[in-house]
């Protein structure tokens, strides 16, 4: 009886902590994408003017559909987050912006169609950034911005990149 009691004992105690390693595991649905870490920004040599239109149009004339965002990089990537939906994923950002007041945020695709490059879907965060408002503390210039693309969007992405002005983040595949 004693044995018996101790086996089921045993048998239960190595069960139920082999349930933590199931967590970090791929068998884990919310596992879909790691964490996130910090990744280098390339700095550019020749900075690009915003405000220099790329092609010649007529003052009297406006194509639907060609508003042009105002909005800057943010400073600084302070978390990305990918959670797993029904249909897809939300990709989560928060950032801190370099002023108190900036206002609609987005998550900018770098690559073309939003279609990943070797495996590399790429967004920028942008935020309108109001003139006249002060720094600040970092806490109260934090943004959020969440963003979802379908599982079909998501085939062949390996890796998901958020670029900021100060720095990148970036989450793997498991």
């Amino acid at each position: 009886m004693m044995r018996k009691t101790l086996g089921i004992l045993l048998v239960s105690s190595i069960a139920l902590t082999s349930c933590g390693r199931v967590a970090d595991s791929r068998l884990n649905p919310f596992n879909w994408f790691g964490r996130a870490e910090r990744v280098d920004v390339p700095q550019d040599e020749k900075e690009i003017n915003p405000l220099i239109p790329q092609r010649r149009e007529s003052i009297f004339q406006r194509r639907v559909g060609d508003d042009v965002y105002p909005g800057v990089p943010v400073l600084v990537i302070n978390d990305v987050k990918v959670e797993r939906v029904s249909g897809g994923a939300i990709i989560r950002v928060l950032g801190t912006a370099q002023t108190q007041g900036a206002f609609e945020v987005r998550l900018t695709p770098e690559n073309d169609q939003e279609l990943p490059v070797d495996g590399v879907l790429t967004y920028r965060l942008e935020a309108i950034q109001p003139e006249g408002f002060r720094q600040g503390p970092a806490r109260s210039r934090e943004i959020n911005v969440a963003r979802f693309r379908t599982e079909q969007d998501l085939t062949g992405v390996r890796t998901i990149r958020i670029v900021g002005q100060s720095n990148a983040m970036q989450v793997r595949r498991r």
